[in-house]
């Protein structure tokens, strides 16, 4: 064989292994849809998930990520993931529309402090919800994040449940949620994140109630000048997977996405706990100001229809979360 035939074959067989390269390097391709913006620690932590997902897997995993409801709302992304036509999301309570566990990720004034729902979410109970979701919702979780306690925003000070007297509120499509603000006095209407800020600017509602983190990356600080101080629920949220596309995935790949969760959930804690400081200095100085309310007295209105309000058999879970 001529030295220039020998030359031609080198190069045919180095762009066959670079092709074949390419095609090891994006052997399966995720799409990761979520509702907050890319300033949001949830945006940053899925991007953190993805980088380590395409390390641990030597390329063969890519994860794309859509934020702002890019690639569809909560509730409809959560219908593609088990019809085959999302990937992966991060959600939570609304997942008890399909698995009545996952109510308990966020009950209304059960969880006293972050370390006590960390108890909760890493132990048995929590355990016993993933298993759950699997199985009903055909959606895998692969870690949690903590999210910050929830608050009501509105454009005056409400810090006794008197005060609500009907008080057109938003909430996320969660029954127990609807349950609580009607018990505590308000008239709660769900919708989606995306109808939120023009929903406060019309007038369609008075309020709404969210992590800091999302009345930040929803700019409602543009139309509500008031945070009253409810802190009505600490929850954790799930990165989640379909199991449709789980099952697609090698045993080896599988475990690097494990461990890419939990390397996620570690940094998405460090940013959480910095962030919530943070976020309370940043809003100030936009000229919002935070309110103390009566939190008993919102609690006390609110226990019986939280429990009324959790699907039967779990209830004596929730009533164990509420007693610890």
């Amino acid at each position: 064989m001529t030295l220039n035939k020998l030359t031609r074959l080198a190069a045919t067989c180095a762009v066959v292994a670079l092709m074949g390269g390419a095609a090891v390097a994006q052997e399966v391709t995720l799409k990761l849809g979520h509702l907050a913006n890319e300033e949001n620690i949830w945006h940053k932590a899925a991007m953190k998930f993805a980088e380590e997902a395409k390390a641990l897997t030597e390329g063969r995993v890519e994860v794309q990520i859509y934020p702002n409801e890019s690639l569809g709302k909560e509730i409809d992304l959560i219908n593609g993931m088990q019809l085959g036509t999302a990937d992966m999301t991060i959600t939570g309570e609304s997942l008890q529309n399909w698995a009545p566990s996952a109510a308990l990720l966020a009950l209304p004034y059960a969880y006293k402090s972050l370390e006590h729902m960390d108890e909760v979410a890493s132990g048995e109970v929590g355990k016993q919800i993933e298993a759950e979701i699997i199985e009903k919702a055909d959606i895998r979780p692969l870690t949690y994040f903590a999210r910050g306690p929830r608050n009501l925003s509105a454009t005056r000070a409400i810090t006794t449940p008197d005060e609500l007297n009907g008080f057109k509120l938003r909430v996320p499509n969660v029954p127990i949620f609807v349950a609580a603000w009607q018990a505590i006095g308000a008239n709660p209407t769900p919708m989606a994140f995306s109808e939120v800020f023009t929903s406060l600017q019309n007038g369609t509602i008075e309020g709404q109630e969210n992590p800091l983190a999302l009345f930040k990356s929803g700019g409602f600080y543009e139309v509500q000048k008031v945070v009253n101080k409810t802190e009505h629920v600490r929850s954790w949220i799930y990165l989640t997977i379909s199991e449709r596309s789980w099952n697609k995935l090698s045993e080896a790949d599988q475990a690097a996405l494990m461990e890419a969760g939990k390397r996620t959930q570690a940094y998405e804690r460090e940013l959480f706990l910095a962030d919530e400081d943070a976020l309370v200095a940043d809003l100030e100085g936009r000229g919002v100001t935070f309110v103390e309310v009566d939190k008993a007295a919102f609690a006390a209105k609110a226990r019986d229809a939280v429990l009324g309000a959790v699907a039967e058999e779990i209830r004596p879970l929730a009533e164990a979360i509420f007693n610890n």
